[in-house]
C-alpha cells in the first residue's frame, strides 16, 4: 500500500471502530460491509443446499463468513482468518441501580483483563443489546448505542490518597461503580434510559448484554500523525482487516485456490468458552455445512480440512520505551514496521516454522514488512484464539498481530501504517499459495 492508501484504510478503520462499541455492533458493522460486497446472510435454520458466492452467519457477537464461487469443488481447502470482536471493559450487572452518599450509580462487572486505572475519569456511554419480548412467546434482539457522556468512574483526589502515585493503593474493584446522577438509587431508572435510546418499551425488555464504552472518538497522534489512538484496537484492527480482505475476494476474477474464511469470535478475552467462542463447534459446523451445501461428502470435508490453514490475527506488544526490560532483548517490535509473527514454544501461540513460512510468503506477495515477536522468558506469555482453533479443527495455525502499546487500556495505540499492512497481508494469504 502507498502512504495515501494506508491513510485511507485507517480512516475507514476509525469509522468502523466508532460504529462498533460492542461485539454485537462490530458484527453488525462487518455484516453491513460484507453485504455491500455481495455477501448474503445465512441463518442456521435455512436450507443451504446449492449455496455459493459470499455468505456469512451471525450468532450474537460472532460472525463466520466465506466466499465460494459457483463451481468451486467441495474439497477446496480453507484459508481461515481468525479474529475476535470483544475487548476488556466494564459490563452492567442484571440489577444495575445502586448508589451511595447521595449519588446515583450503576453496578458493573469487570470483563477480561482491564487496567482499571485507564477507565477512571473518562466520559462513558452505554452499548450492547436488549432482549425483547416478541409476539407469540418469541424474543427479539435490538442493538443500543448511547454515545453521550452519561457515566464516569471518578478518581479519588490525591489529597485523600497520598499514595496513589505509588500504585493502585485502593482496592479498585470495590470502587468502580460509575456515577450518573444525584439522588437515591431508583429501581428501573437505567433500564428506562437505555430502552428509550433503543426505542423500546421497558416492559418488553427481558434481559440485556450491556457494557460501557469511552465516547472519545478514535484519531491520529504524533508529530506526523504516525500513530492511531482508540478504544478497542484489540481486536477491531484485525476484524476490520479481515473484512476488508474477504470483501476484496468477491471481486477477483480467477477461480480461488482456497476458500477464504473470516472467523470473528466473541469472548476471547475471557477464554472463548461460549457458543460464540473459538472453543465452540461454531466454525467447524458452519464450514462443514458449507461443504455439504456444495454437494460435498464426508471425504470432501476431510480433504478441505487437511489442506486448510489458519492465520490468527490479534494485537501484539510493541516494545515499551519506559519498560524495555519487560521485553525480550532481541525481539523488540516497533509500530509502522509491519505486523508481528508471534512465537511461543510452549504453544501459548500456535506458530511453528511452517506457519512463519506461510506468513512470510504472504508478506512478500503483499509487499509488506513483518517482525518476529517472542515474550521475555521471565514474563508470562499471553495467548490468543490460534491455539484453540488449531486444537479444535486440527489445522496448522500461525499467530500474528499489529504491535501496539497500552493493550487492554481504555485507549490503545498502534502505528498508522500497520493496519493497512495487515489487510494487504490477509488478502495475499487467502488468495494465494
Amino acid at each position: 500500500m502507498t502512504p495515501v492508501h494506508h491513510r485511507s484504510h485507517v480512516d475507514d478503520l476509525l469509522s468502523f471502530i466508532r460504529a462498533s462499541p460492542s461485539p454485537y455492533h462490530a458484527v453488525a458493522s462487518a455484516a453491513q460491509r460484507l453485504e455491500k460486497a455481495g455477501f448474503r446472510e445465512l441463518r442456521g435454520t435455512d436450507d443451504w443446499t446449492g449455496t455459493t458466492g459470499g455468505s456469512f452467519v451471525v450468532r450474537g457477537g460472532a460472525l463466520i463468513a466465506w466466499y465460494a464461487p459457483e463451481g468451486t469443488p467441495a474439497h477446496t481447502p480453507f484459508r481461515i482468518i481468525g479474529t475476535h470482536t470483544d475487548s476488556p471493559n466494564l459490563r452492567i450487572k442484571p440489577t444495575p441501580d445502586t448508589g451511595s452518599a447521595g449519588w446515583r450509580q450503576i453496578a458493573v462487572e469487570i470483563y477480561g483483563g482491564v487496567p482499571l486505572n485507564t477507565w477512571l475519569d473518562r466520559d462513558l456511554g452505554i452499548s450492547g443489546r436488549l432482549a425483547l419480548r416478541g409476539p407469540g412467546g418469541t424474543t427479539d434482539s435490538r442493538l443500543v448505542q448511547i454515545d453521550e457522556p452519561l457515566l464516569r468512574v471518578p478518581q479519588l483526589a490525591i489529597h485523600l490518597d497520598r499514595t496513589v502515585n505509588e500504585g493502585l493503593s485502593l482496592d479498585r474493584q470495590r470502587h468502580i461503580a460509575p456515577v450518573w446522577s444525584l439522588g437515591a438509587a431508583e429501581e428501573g431508572a437505567l433500564l428506562r434510559r437505555v430502552a428509550a435510546a433503543a426505542e423500546a418499551d421497558p416492559e418488553e425488555v427481558l434481559g440485556w448484554d450491556l457494557m460501557l464504552h469511552d465516547i472519545q472518538p478514535p484519531g491520529y497522534l504524533g508529530a506526523e500523525r504516525e500513530f492511531v489512538v482508540s478504544s478497542r484496537l484489540d481486536n477491531l484492527v484485525s476484524v476490520h482487516a479481515g473484512v476488508t480482505a474477504l470483501a476484496a475476494t468477491a471481486t477477483a476474477a480467477q477461480e480461488p485456490a482456497y476458500i477464504p474464511v473470516l472467523a470473528a469470535f466473541d469472548h476471547e478475552e475471557v477464554g472463548s468458552g461460549s457458543d460464540t467462542g473459538a472453543q465452540s463447534p461454531l466454525l467447524e459446523r458452519v464450514l462443514s455445512r458449507s461443504v455439504t451445501a456444495r454437494g460435498g461428502s464426508p471425504e470432501d470435508w476431510s480433504r478441505a480440512l487437511a489442506g486448510a490453514f489458519c492465520l490468527s490475527a490479534d494485537m501484539a506488544h510493541a516494545v515499551h520505551p519506559n519498560y524495555a526490560e519487560r521485553h525480550d532483548p532481541d525481539h523488540r517490535p516497533l509500530p509502522n514496521s509491519g505486523p508481528t509473527v508471534k512465537v511461543n514454544v510452549n504453544q501459548r501461540y500456535a506458530t511453528d516454522s511452517t506457519g512463519i513460512a506461510v506468513f512470510a510468503s504472504a508478506c512478500e506477495r503483499a509487499g509488506a514488512p513483518w517482525q518476529p515477536f517472542v515474550s521475555n522468558n521471565a514474563m508470562p506469555c499471553g495467548t490468543s484464539i490460534g491455539p484453540l482453533t488449531a486444537a479444535r479443527l486440527g489445522v496448522p495455525t500461525v499467530d500474528v498481530g499489529v504491535p501496539g502499546l497500552s493493550m487492554h487500556s481504555a485507549r490503545e495505540l498502534c502505528g498508522a501504517d500497520d493496519p493497512g499492512h495487515l489487510a494487504a497481508i490477509l488478502g495475499a494469504f487467502v488468495t494465494s499459495g
